[in-house]
């Protein structure tokens, strides 16, 4: 491998794993939103089946 490919393999390596380790710790600081509407709470009833429509 030439010195630029090598440099370049890093440089990926370390925004895949840089990013993914910003995510990590972010999410695991704040792991619920607390922004959302109010509303859609469940309702609690079985669902058995998928829902049948006759077309």
């Amino acid at each position: 491998m030439t010195g630029i490919a090598i440099f370049f393999l890093v440089l990926a390596i370390v925004l895949v794993w840089g990013g993914f380790t910003v995510s990590v710790l972010y999410l695991s600081r704040r792991p619920d939103r607390h922004d959302f509407p109010p509303g859609g709470e469940d309702d609690h009833r079985e669902d058995i089946a998928p829902v049948e429509r006759d077309t």
